[in-house]
């Protein structure tokens, strides 16, 4: 019984641990020096790092911009959003 309970322990952690993604994606609206001072602010970016992101965006139709906690993506991507950016949380494969 023991076992199975340390089992049943060690997947929730597991699971819990699981990296999250904060991925966010071009759209017409938005100009790309706006989008480099919004990845300043939300991440503390410097800004070549932000202009990097907003050029990967722009090219590649999105970025991968944080990976860690589920409960850290959701505020980012909250965060992302309340600055009219098209963004979305994933878990990491």
């Amino acid at each position: 019984m023991a076992d199975t309970q340390e089992i049943t322990l060690t997947k929730q952690k597991t699971k819990s641990s699981t990296p999250w993604q904060v991925i966010v994606f071009d759209d017409p609206v938005n100009l790309m020096p706006y989008v480099t001072r919004v990845f300043q602010r939300v991440f503390s970016y410097p800004k070549e790092k932000a202009e990097y992101h907003m050029t990967e965006v722009h090219q590649l139709g999105k970025s991968l911009l944080w990976t860690g906690d589920r409960e850290r993506a959701e505020v980012y991507v909250q965060q992302l959003h309340t600055y009219q950016l098209k963004a979305s949380l994933q878990k990491s494969e």
